[in-house]
């Protein structure tokens, strides 16, 4: 079962749905910076993928993968993954500013790369992966895993894009995540190193905001961020918003925030609303507030009535054999490099147009009996 406290350590686990038998894709985990690395690899292996190394510099997180994963062979040097002629794809989970660099690396080895989002801190590392995929015709897959990992979001891409609820108008995702502040490394509140919070966790909504509403591309009309109570890391933005507005019509508006109260069962009461003209669709992510029971909480308003549909357990993570299945074939069944990419770019945007909302890091300025 997934450990469901902490975002950092969130590893989804489903049904194993192997699309190829063992040994037909191997692929490579490294730079177990961020815990995604996991679910990462989970949804890969349950697919079929056969997983042959592990590499990071510090000794202590290949042990501790390799606790979980103990057919990872430890490879002595990152070099040494890149040059198994075997290994298609190389999975990575490195501090962000990193990722894009490492993804250039892998790409031009021959390689596709599955990185965890976000997938870049600056545009010109954008620039560069683009480039490189068109030099290389690999792929620069990300793991955009609050869709790609959520059985209710997969399933409400698939209501949308029938018809469910008539023309995507716009679209409404809540991000809040518990901070759990005492565990995160040094990297986490360095604004160059993680991006910013916008680019960081933002980037999970921009992306599917691009999915359901079928938007290809967005223009940033409002973006804000704030310290509102981490004074102590002055770099680290704990609150953030920004509205688009897609260029097929459709509106977005995200806020994501490290707010959520340690009362709650689950890291974070992640929510999605997706209107369009005959209806509309509320996600209940990963718990449904003051009820027993999982979430994955689908509730569909039509012109014939009221659904709440549960699918946990019956969705199923189809990305992962459906990437491993492109890599394979060439094709773009799970994600085309341009979605991906484009997601990137709107994080990155919002990101640089951000107003700071409180002047400096402010912490709780007002007394119980205020509020």
């Amino acid at each position: 079962m997934a450990q469901k406290s902490d975002g950092m350590n969130y590893a989804p686990q489903g049904k194993a749905q192997a699309v190829v038998k063992p040994g037909e894709f191997v692929f490579a985990a490294s730079y177990l910076d961020h815990g995604h690395i996991y679910g990462q690899c989970n949804g890969l292996l349950e697919a079929g993928a056969t997983l042959k190394w592990v590499y990071d510099p510090d000794p202590a997180k290949v042990e501790q993968f390799r606790a979980k994963y103990p057919q990872a062979q430890p490879a002595r040097s990152f070099d040494e993954i890149l040059s198994d002629p075997g290994v298609r794809l190389v999975a990575a989970a490195a501090v962000p500013c990193l990722r894009g660099p490492i993804g250039c690396r892998v790409m031009s080895a021959g390689k596709d790369y599955f990185t965890d989002k976000t997938p870049f801190t600056a545009l010109d590392q954008l620039e560069q992966a683009r480039e490189m995929v068109r030099q290389t015709g690999r792929k620069y897959m990300v793991y955009y895993s609050e869709r790609l990992h959520v059985e209710c979001a997969m399933h409400a891409g698939d209501l949308v894009h029938g018809g469910a609820i008539g023309r995507v108008i716009q679209v409404l995702g809540l991000g809040p995540h518990r901070l759990n502040k005492p565990s995160r490394p040094a990297w986490f509140f360095e604004r160059a190193k993680y991006g910013g919070i916008l680019c960081d966790i933002g980037s999970h909504q921009f992306e599917q905001f691009l999915h359901y509403s079928g938007a290809t591309d967005a223009t940033v009309t409002h973006a804000a961020v704030a310290n509102h109570a981490n004074p102590d890391t002055p770099e680290f933005e704990d609150f953030g918003e920004a509205t688009l507005a897609g260029n097929n019509g459709a509106s977005n508006y995200i806020r994501v925030d490290w707010f959520t109260p340690d009362g709650l069962r689950t890291w974070g009461d992640g929510r999605t609303i997706i209107l369009g003209t005959k209806g509309y669709i509320e996600l209940r992510k990963y718990l449904d507030v003051g009820r027993e029971g999982r979430g994955d909480h689908v509730i569909l308003v039509d012109d014939q009535g009221e659904q709440v549909i549960d699918v946990a357990g019956k969705v199923g993570f189809r990305f992962f054999g459906e990437l491993i299945l492109d890599c394979l074939n060439r094709t773009e069944k799970a994600m085309t490099q341009e979605h991906a990419f484009k997601a990137a770019e709107l994080c990155l945007k919002a990101q640089a147009a951000a107003k700071w909302l409180t002047p400096e890091p402010n912490p709780d300025p007002l007394p119980a009996t205020g509020r």
